[in-house]
């Protein structure tokens, strides 16, 4: 067994394809083949179900996968932290964000951080947060910027609160509500509703707030695109909830408030095991984005009469 084995397996299993991952890995489809065959001989396993167009990892391939990417990544560190003793922050740093971020001006984040640190490259996807957290666990990503619920709970990585948005309601502008200045709960529930598909952490802050208020509501339109709620509510079909820089920036749609509105916290997530360049660019992301505050839970509360700052 060898490390370009492993490269191969890994692309293999990410790409569902063997010309596809022979690309990626810049060798023959024939070589990759070849190599996988090996790995499999050696183990005495089958790791991918060859299928007429593509290949699925079976339970033993998800075993190796799970230590081959851990040995990449722990390659990786050794070779970026070798170069960071004597001062070089280099290496490919793996981002993902949400596509309905606002919390965060991440093109001229990642601007700044390229002029100070030019030997680094980026590879930025966009994804659900709940995507983004499980490859930031699984060491796909090196940093996510993530929405989340208040209550949703974040495990397996480090994270950072970086700001929290209240939710409003937009609205086709000849609505019969459109001229509100604040809508209840109760009243959005009677309305058909377009939004992100049920189970979702975009969908989650929504359906918590209608459930903590004892209210049913209508989702008939599902999306998986920000962009698409403004649809919607342009045509008439629907009233959108969403974060209210994300509506500021709708056209052609009226925005209300809530009472009692949802909240989206924005949560910067990334390893225990950082990178030279993530660990450098979490420093820069920080310093780039003003700190939001602490959550006013109970324990806060707490700690701040202990401190004796009061509420």
């Amino acid at each position: 067994m060898n490390l370009k084995q492993l490269e191969f397996a890994v692309a293999l299993a990410e790409e569902g394809n063997f010309t596809r991952a022979a690309q990626r890995c810049h060798v023959v489809q024939s070589a990759l083949s070849h190599q996988i065959a090996h790995l499999e001989d050696e183990l005495q396993a089958t790791l991918f179900e060859r299928l007429p167009r593509q290949v699925r990892v079976t339970p033993a391939g998800e075993a190796l996968l799970t230590h081959a990417r851990e040995v990449l990544a722990s390659l990786r560190h050794l070779r970026d932290d070798v170069a960071a003793v004597g001062g070089q922050v280099r290496g490919i740093l793996h981002i993902g964000q949400i596509t309905s971020l606002t919390a965060v001006d991440l093109v001229a984040c990642l601007a700044a951080f390229h002029r100070r640190y030019p030997q680094v490259e980026f590879r930025l996807r966009m994804d659900k947060s709940e995507v983004l957290m499980a490859d930031v666990r699984e060491r796909r990503l090196d940093v996510a910027l993530v929405g989340l619920s208040p209550g949703t709970p974040i495990e397996g990585t480090q994270h950072r609160l970086l700001a929290e948005e209240s939710m409003v309601a937009v609205l086709p502008p000849d609505h019969p509500l459109a001229r509100r200045k604040r809508l209840s709960l109760a009243t959005l529930a009677e309305l058909p509703l377009v939004d992100f598909a049920h189970g979702s952490g975009a969908r989650r802050q929504t359906d918590e707030a209608f459930a903590a208020a004892g209210l049913p509501h209508r989702v008939p339109f599902e999306i998986n695109h920000m962009a698409l709620v403004e649809r919607f509510v342009q045509q008439g079909l629907a009233v959108g909830i969403v974060p209210q820089a994300i509506a500021a920036g709708f056209s052609d749609v009226a925005c209300v408030a809530i009472q009692g509105a949802p909240t989206r916290r924005v949560h910067a997530v990334w390893s225990h095991l950082p990178t030279p360049a993530a660990r450098a660019f979490m420093e820069a992301l920080l310093q780039h984005v003003a700190p939001a505050p602490e959550p006013r839970t109970k324990a806060s509360l707490r700690r701040r009469a202990r401190a004796g700052s009061g509420p």
